[in-house]
């Protein structure tokens, strides 16, 4: 697989064409399988899909005020959005492959419209994901997800902090 057409030919069938060869569709949003993206390349691609069809969500966890008022912890969630499953199947192996980390796929169904899929990795591999995502200082990212990881990545990390209750019997 050759890299992309110069930017002298954008917007021109040779980039289209080029597009269709790497796995780009009409109506992609449904019909989107895998994509032939060299391994080199591939994380930088995963940071493409992201600032497109992705989110990054970070709070703070308050599960059980009346019992433990003390106890708060940090979420993070990376979630991956398409209509097609077959495209999020296959970010989910390649993703696995590549950085070791298990997402699950989740189904929401819309009425009168197509489904929607969403890949969804929960803290500990979003963090795996977003640190290899962000490991290049100078590549080009959304400004806006970055810094929600930057917000998680600058706060410490503490345990929980709660005492467990005594047995009542």
């Amino acid at each position: 697989m050759t890299g992309p057409p110069s930017a002298s030919t954008l917007g021109t069938s040779s980039f289209y064409d080029w597009l269709k060869a790497v796995g780009l569709t009409p109506r992609k949003s449904l019909t989107l399988g895998g994509l032939a993206v060299p391994d080199e390349f591939f994380l930088d691609a995963v940071r493409g899909l992201l600032d497109g069809d992705g989110s990054i969500a970070h709070y703070v966890h308050e599960p059980n005020r009346a019992d433990y008022p003390d106890y708060r912890y940090r979420r993070l969630c990376v979630r991956f959005y398409s209509a097609s499953r077959d495209h999020l199947d296959w970010l989910r192996t390649r993703l696995r492959l590549a950085l070791g980390i298990r997402g699950a796929l989740i189904k929401q169904p819309r009425e009168l419209k197509h489904d929607l899929f969403a890949l969804q990795y929960a803290k500990h591999a979003s963090t795996v994901l977003l640190a290899g995502l962000y490991q290049d200082p100078e590549s080009p990212r959304l400004l806006r997800k970055w810094l929600i990881w930057e917000d998680f990545r600058s706060q410490p990390v503490t345990t929980r902090p709660y005492n467990r209750r005594k047995p009542i019997c």
